[in-house]
Order: C-alpha cells, then sequence, then structure tokens
C-alpha cells in the first residue's frame, strides 16, 4: 500500500487523535514519518498510546509515568490499534498496560500508572540552568533555512535542511534552541531547547491532555544527543558515521499538574553513558518559572 499519510499536523489535536471503536480499543486517525525517519514518529505512538490509557480512567487519577517499548517500526500506510488493559485499581493508583497493533503484530508496548494527587506532601527538585528566554532564541526552521542558504552547501544537504525546516514549519510543536552541546568539566554534552505546542484555539486543555502533550514533545531532539555526545557526523562515511538512531525503550515521570504546553517549556537533554551501539539519554522538562515538571529517560539505538 503506498504511504499517502506521512505529513505532519500543524495542529497537536490532530497528531494525538485517536478513535475509539470498542470499550477498551482504539485507532490511529493520523500517522506521522518524519524526515529520514525509519517509520512513524515514536513520540506520537507513545501519546496516542497514553491518550487512550486516558480515556478508560478515572479522571481523579492523573497520569504520574509511563514505561514503553518499541518493539518494530510502525508505517503510516495502515491505522495502529491501542487495546487498553485494566491492570489494577486501587485507593491510590490505577495501572494500565496498552498494546499497539498494526498489521496483526505488537508493534510498542506500553505500561503507565495514575495516581491519585497528595499536594500535602513534601517536596523537592534540582535547579534548572538559567537559558535565554524563549522569545529571544531562535526557531529552528528559520535555523535549517539559515544553514540551506549558507555558501558551498551541498545540494544535497541543502535539500534536507529544506526539508527539516518545512517539517518544523508546519509541525504541531515549535522547538527554539536556547543551548545546543555545551560541554562541562565532566566532558558531560548538555542541549537545552524551548518547546511550545500549537494547538490553533483559545482555550487551553485540561491536565491529562496536556500530559499527552508532553509526551509527544519528549521524543523531540532527544535521541541525537547521544550522537552528538559520541561525536559522530551526520551525512558522511566512514567509522565515525553516524549511520543510524532509534528508540529502544521510554519513559516519563510527571511532578506537575498545572502546566501548560503552549506557554512553553525548557527541555535539558543530555547523555549519561554510550557505547556497544547504544546510548541513555536523559531529559528534564521545567516550566518558565523553573519548576521541574518532568524527567525522561530513553535507551537508544546508535549507530
Amino acid at each position: 500500500m503506498e504511504e499517502t499519510d506521512q505529513a505532519e499536523s500543524s495542529k497537536i489535536s490532530t497528531s494525538l487523535e485517536v478513535e475509539q471503536i470498542d470499550v477498551n480499543l482504539f485507532r490511529s486517525v493520523k500517522l506521522f514519518v518524519p524526515v529520514r525517519a525509519r517509520g512513524v514518529y515514536g513520540g506520537q505512538v507513545i501519546s496516542q498510546a497514553i491518550v487512550s490509557a486516558t480515556k478508560c480512567v478515572d479522571p481523579a487519577f492523573g497520569l504520574h509515568s509511563f514505561h514503553c517499548y518499541f518493539l518494530l517500526s510502525a508505517s503510516p500506510a495502515v491505522p495502529i490499534v491501542y487495546f487498553v488493559e485494566r491492570l489494577r485499581e486501587g485507593r491510590s493508583y490505577s495501572t494500565r498496560s496498552v498494546k499497539a497493533v498494526q498489521n496483526g503484530r505488537i508493534i510498542f508496548q506500553l505500561l503507565c500508572s495514575f495516581h491519585s494527587p497528595e499536594p500535602w506532601q513534601p517536596s523537592y527538585q534540582w535547579p534548572m540552568p538559567h537559558v535565554p528566554k524563549l522569545e529571544d532564541c531562535e526557531l529552528e526552521e528559520d535555523l535549517f533555512k539559515r544553514h540551506a542558504a549558507l555558501d558551498g552547501i551541498h545540494p544535497k544537504i541543502k535539500e534536507i535542511y529544506l526539508r527539516y525546516a518545512a517539517e518544523r514549519i508546519n509541525g504541531p510543536i515549535a522547538v527554539r534552541r536556547a543551548s545546543r552541546m555545551v560541554t562541562d568539566d565532566h566532558g558531560a554534552v548538555t542541549s537545552m531547547f524551548w518547546m511550545q505546542a500549537r494547538t490553533g484555539r483559545s482555550q487551553v486543555y485540561e491536565a491529562p491532555y496536556q500530559k499527552c502533550i508532553l509526551a509527544y514533545l519528549s521524543d523531540l531532539n532527544f535521541i541525537t544527543v547521544a550522537s552528538d555526545t559520541l561525536k559522530l557526523k551526520r551525512y558522511s562515511k566512514g567509522p565515525d558515521a553516524h549511520a543510524m538512531s532509534s528508540t529502544l525503550d521510554h519513559s516519563i515521570w510527571y511532578y506537575d499538574d498545572n502546566f501548560c504546553c503552549e506557554d512553553g517549556l525548557l527541555y535539558v537533554v543530555v547523555c549519561p553513558r554510550a557505547g556497544d551501539g547504544r546510548g541513555v539519554v536523559h531529559g528534564r522538562a521545567s516550566l518558565r518559572s523553573f519548576n521541574l515538571l518532568s524527567l525522561t529517560h530513553t535507551y537508544n539505538i546508535v549507530r
């Protein structure tokens, strides 16, 4: 079947939309394949699975964490079917499992936990770094267009930059680079991005949906930090060439129910360990007020 439904929507609601076809059964409506990717964008599969799970949970419980595995690449030509299992109904916690199926094969599996909030409990967080304000940082589409306009650039590289620029312009998440590939005294390479959801509506989404949006954007500009840390070169050949990256598993822990992805989130990303064709990437998302709202970990193939 021809893969025609590959364009990313400019509205986040379209990217996250699933159709309910039974009590615990949901189906994707639109799927997106990023530029130079092998299959459907992982953040979209994660977020659609969480939307499905959230629809099967008492609204009094909020998503606090999920852990998932990518088993096979997803094709945009066939809808993904999400089957939700209601594993546990507790007084403080509820647990759901989601299996994503395509062409009769499980391509993805997610386990997520929902918690009845306990705001009276003590809290602590790491301080977030100080970076330029969101409005003072350049949009990635403008950065890509500047790179494409450089003198002497190879036509194929120019075409790739322009495709990346078009993808960002038309996508549901606006990305701005606050800092990229900063190396500290211990050799750790950190990149920081401002991200904003484009909703196309005046009303703000409620907390359960905001967490789904955060899951969507959590996979953007993430695994590339591992290849950057290894100093692998894109668009080149030889032993230090970057041939491929693919996510094996992905996890998020949420610590805030009061945030809005439309206002902008700071995403701080670092790779603490990479080798043997694999890399671990750690991310922290915070509000403009620098309240730390989530932690992300992913394990990737990096070659």
